[in-house]
Formats: C-alpha cells, sequence, structure tokens
C-alpha cells in the first residue's frame, strides 16, 4: 500500500510518502513560512525526489484536526483536490492521536498538547500496551491545562508530554504535576506526516477512509473570529 501523508495543523509543515510500512520520504519544515507558501511546493519535491508515480497512490492521509483554523483549511483543500483528481480516499487521522504516535513503545502515559490559547490546549491522554497498541484514556479535546493537570495527578502515572504546547506551559507543568513527568526530545515533539502516514495505514484497514469530498477538517471549537463575533452580538443584545 502505497500513501502520501500531510500534516498543516500547526507551525510545522510536512510531507511523507510511506509503501508497505516504509517511510520512503519525509520533508519537515518548522520555520516561519505559511503553509500556502510551503505545502504544495514540498509534495512536488517529495514526488520529484522518490520518482513517485501520483497514480499508484492509494489513498492520501492528513492531519485532520484539532489545530491552526488557517493551517488545517490548507492541508484539507490540497488533500481533496489530489485525491479528486487521482480518484483515491482521503483518510482524516486526529492530529492529537498521530502526534501521540511519535512516542511508539513509550512506558507511562503520553500527552500531546497543543496550544489552543485562552490558557487551553488541544490533548488527549494515550499509553501503549504490551504490544505496542495505542490505548486511548482521553480523546482529544479542547480542555484549561490546570484541569488537564488535575486529571494527570489523579491518574498518578508517570507522562512524557510532547507538542507545541509544551513551551507555553512548561512552567505550568512543572509547578503544578505531582507525578513524574518528560519532556519528548526535540526530532520527536512535533508534528510528522510519517506518524500521520503510519497511522492511517491503520485506520485503512478498519475501514475509516471518506471520498475527497466528504472531508472535513475536526476543529474542535469554534475559530477566535466566530467567538469574537458571537460575543459583540451577545453584547449588543444585552445593551
Amino acid at each position: 500500500m502505497k500513501i502520501l501523508a500531510v500534516d498543516s495543523s500547526g507551525l510545522v509543515a510536512s510531507v511523507a510518502i510511506l509503501e508497505d510500512d516504509v517511510l520512503l520520504s519525509e520533508y519537515t519544515v518548522n520555520y516561519k513560512k505559511t503553509h500556502s507558501q510551503t505545502l504544495m511546493p514540498m509534495v512536488d519535491e517529495i514526488v520529484r525526489m522518490t520518482e513517485l508515480d501520483l497514480h499508484t497512490l492509494d489513498a492520501i492521509a492528513v492531519a485532520g484536526g484539532p489545530g491552526s483554523f488557517t493551517g488545517l483549511r490548507i492541508g484539507s483543500s490540497t488533500v481533496k483536490g489530489l485525491a479528486d483528481v487521482l480518484h483515491i480516499p482521503v483518510i482524516s487521522v486526529p492530529t492529537v492521536d498521530a502526534l501521540a504516535y511519535n512516542l511508539v513503545g513509550a512506558s507511562g502515559l503520553v500527552v500531546p498538547i497543543m496550544d489552543a490559547r485562552r490558557s487551553q490546549v488541544y490533548t488527549g491522554i494515550f499509553e501503549y500496551d504490551e504490544k505496542n497498541e495505542l490505548v486511548t484514556h482521553m480523546e482529544q479535546c479542547a480542555i484549561a491545562v490546570t484541569d488537564l493537570i488535575t486529571r494527570l495527578n489523579e491518574m498518578g502515572k508517570k507522562v512524557t508530554f510532547l507538542g507545541d504546547g509544551v513551551p507555553v506551559y512548561k512552567k505550568v507543568i512543572t509547578e503544578t504535576l505531582n507525578v513524574p513527568y518528560s519532556f519528548a526530545p526535540a526530532h520527536i515533539s512535533r508534528q510528522r506526516a510519517g506518524a500521520v502516514g503510519a497511522l492511517s495505514e491503520k485506520y485503512y484497514k478498519e475501514g475509516k477512509y471518506t471520498e475527497p469530498s466528504e472531508h472535513r477538517p475536526d476543529y474542535l471549537r469554534k475559530s477566535q473570529a466566530e467567538r469574537e463575533r458571537e460575543e459583540k452580538m451577545a453584547g449588543a443584545k444585552n445593551a
């Protein structure tokens, strides 16, 4: 099975090609440019370097959210356009699950945290069993970082954190978490299309894929613009 995987859910832009459980190539950039500038050139480059015939792809995988609203839209439109032309399905992989998949085999709890602003994180709580299968203790959600820490303290297990929320909330974690913890090293601490692609193979075998036109990002909550508009309307109504 051959899969093109894309992740533009955060600051990182990442593209990968996988074939039969082998990561053939991965191109990841985490530097100041917008995904609209980088994503398609990255796809073009990785296709050129691997001499890939796009028509040999079986599916295209994408980090389906949560994450940056703009990044998710760019990733979604890119994947839907390619998949539609190639007549292949789209596999949407939850962003937080894919992040957790960076740490296959880790002991204790694996907790990705993405900065959702307003003192909230997009997160989930995961653990690997004896067969290295990903076990979900809390599905991905938007939650106050203090509420997440309270829950982790209650669970009483060692925790490994990763994601772009780590530098934002590291001080809070170190001051309030009462269980052993660590932070993932740089090379596996952010979104990677390789992890999206590897996890998408499992999704595909389970029938978890859609036609390109049916794919929608999972934002988990309303955008800041939508929230501000609703707050303004509510204020005007009350005035």
